[in-house]
């Protein structure tokens, strides 16, 4: 069932119905080069229902807590800075 679960999360990921995403985003060690990536997917895609900075951002969560105990804590770290890169990129202010 796990089995089942995770293979679903990774299609999610790979092959969103909301935005079309660069191959292997998420394994960036660059935070700004995450969020930029995110940032111009969200934008240039017409099928997503939330606002840019919404889809770009549930994206990024999704990916985070689905990876969960098998993402190593340095790049969960990469990808917990892109969040306030993705909040700069959108002329939002960082937490």
């Amino acid at each position: 069932m796990a089995r089942t679960q995770q293979k679903w999360s990774g299609e999610v990921t790979e092959h969103s119905n909301a935005m079309d995403l660069e191959p292997h985003v998420f394994e960036s060690r660059d935070p700004a080069k995450i969020a930029r990536s995110l940032k111009h997917s969200a934008e240039e895609s017409d099928r997503r229902k939330a606002s840019p900075f919404q889809s770009a951002m549930s994206m990024l969560n999704f990916y985070i807590n689905r990876a969960g105990r098998n993402l190593p804590a340095r790049q969960k770290q990469v990808l917990e800075r892109a969040k306030d890169k993705l909040r700069e990129a959108f002329g939002r202010k960082p937490r």
